[in-house]
């Protein structure tokens, strides 16, 4: 049962070390998330100094998301069995040393290798990052709140990407935006061995590394294929060979799963109705509005001539709508409960997509960058937040760091595949034109296919995800049919009292 009672206080050293434990955890995730998107504005520049093709610039977002969401649940099952706050420390160490490598890169070929390390370290730090804040705050309201800013400035920092990186590419270079997390990457290190306290949940089992080669591998090589389409099409052996190819080992690694003694990614977890159906959410949310800071970054710019800083700038409503939205989410779920407002959120979004789908060679700011970005972002924000919740709140103590992993791989890998796919349809449409009503349409007809995504997204939701039970409230969701309650060893623990995030 959870523990209800009403909370004690604690002393003041506790309450320090707790905003000590979220502020590092978050700080964490908004430099993992910055990473997906504030090399959008320097595209373009990467591209003069470094001779990237266009295929290459979009492995510059690539293999960093792929990396980041391939390995991502290896570092959460890591998390887990060999301690929180070792994965931390390991996974910020090397995205820092990646970010460095990135930064002086000389070569297209060193500058992606750095992305993939970059990935790699965020992959290991990311659910890191959500299993100690869950750790430190007892479920419930306090939980929730935690977790919504944990959302929010993750969000943040994907928001933020823009500015940041248009800021730094106008006024240094385009190697800032990478080495900017070297300083920051030193600092959180040095405040993170002195304040958190080591923890895990599991016991010392082998990490399942086949089961990490196997899904990574599936979930690039499939990325991979549907790049290729660009510039193949979707009949060409170029283009079926990895598709087909990255599909048959996504389905190796369920055999696989399926039979090892400690699988990387326990089936079972997945029969949880609030983390199945909040993780597919999750992935078809991320699919759809990942892809908006890439189109809007390079529209901005290529359409309408804006400099990488003025771009940066546009964006500054979206950045703040996404915030706003993912820190209003907990108390609105309190009136809500988490179901209807994921709802309600992706409807929201998908309300911005197709208002952005109108958008002209000529477009005013107003009407074709600042108001359906808003929207867009604040439902993206709102939906995020009670998604999360109840993925985290159906998982047992010992699955804490897995199921972790398992939301951020949805969502990033989600925005990978949705990037990939979107971009290849927008250059369909486009058919190699450079004119800017060309070009235009191709990124119209993108946001047009991610408008139905959402809705469909929607949809879903409101079939399948859990409605009974307010987990914000400190309410489990209804996850008795079929799921951990049916297992075992897998009774929630104890809440630990700690002051409110």
């Amino acid at each position: 049962m959870v523990d209800v009672s009403p909370p004690t206080r604690l002393p003041a050293r506790s309450r320090t070390r707790t905003w000590a434990v979220v502020a590092a955890a978050c700080t964490g995730q908004f430099l993992v998330v910055l990473d997906v998107s504030v090399v959008n504005v320097a595209l373009p520049s990467m591209r003069t100094d470094l001779g990237l093709s266009t295929p290459g610039l979009q492995w510059v977002v690539n293999a960093y998301s792929i990396a980041f969401a391939g390995f991502m649940l290896l570092g959460g099952r890591a998390a887990d069995i060999y301690g929180r706050k070792r994965m931390f420390l390991t996974g910020l160490g090397l995205f820092t040393a990646a970010s460095l490598a990135g930064g002086f890169a000389q070569e297209g070929w060193q500058l992606l290798a750095a992305r993939a390390g970059q990935g790699l370290g965020a992959a290991v730090l990311s659910p890191a990052t959500l299993t100690i804040l869950t750790a430190a705050v007892p479920e419930g309201p306090a939980r929730t709140r935690a977790i919504g800013t944990w959302m929010a400035v993750g969000a943040g920092g994907g928001a933020a990407g823009g500015l940041i990186g248009g800021v730094l590419t106008d006024t240094l270079s385009w190697r800032w935006v990478l080495l900017i997390n070297v300083p920051v990457g030193v600092l959180v290190l040095a405040g993170a061995a002195v304040w958190l306290a080591e923890g895990r949940a599991g016991d010392r089992r082998r990490v399942d590394l086949l089961g990490a080669v196997l899904v990574t591998a599936g979930l690039a090589t499939t990325a991979y294929g549907i790049v290729q389409t660009e510039a193949s099409g979707w009949t060409a052996a170029a283009t079926l060979v990895p598709l087909l190819g990255g599909l048959a080992l996504l389905g190796v690694f369920v055999l696989v799963e399926a039979r090892v003694a400690a699988p990387l990614m326990p089936l079972r977890v997945l029969g949880v109705r609030a983390v199945s159906a909040a993780n597919v959410s999750m992935l078809l949310l991320g699919s759809a509005t990942f892809c908006m800071w890439y189109f809007m970054t390079v529209y901005a710019q290529n359409v309408l001539g804006y400099t990488p800083l003025q771009a940066g700038f546009a964006l500054v409503p979206s950045s703040a709508a996404v915030f706003i939205g993912a820190k209003a989410a907990p108390a609105i779920m309190a009136r809500t409960g988490a179901k209807p407002l994921a709802v309600a959120g992706a409807l929201v979004a998908a309300a911005g997509f197709g208002w952005q789908s109108t958008m002209g060679e000529h477009g005013s700011y107003l009407t074709s960058v600042c108001l359906p970005g808003v929207l867009m972002m604040a439902g993206a924000g709102l939906a995020s937040t009670p998604l999360a919740t109840l993925a985290t709140s159906g998982a047992a103590p010992g699955d804490a760091g897995l199921v972790s992993g398992l939301v951020n791989t949805s969502r990033t890998m989600g925005g990978a595949l949705g990037l990939a796919i979107l971009s290849t349809v927008a250059a369909a449409r486009t058919a190699g034109s450079e004119g800017a009503a060309e070009i235009t349409a191709g990124y119209a007809l993108a946001f047009r296919v991610s408008a139905v995504v959402l809705v469909t997204g929607a949809v879903m939701m409101l079939l399948w995800l859990p409605g009974r039970g307010r987990s914000n409230t400190g309410g489990r969701p209804d996850v008795r049919a079929g799921g951990l309650a049916a297992h075992p060893g897998n009774e929630p623990a104890p809440a630990l009292h700690s002051p409110e995030a």
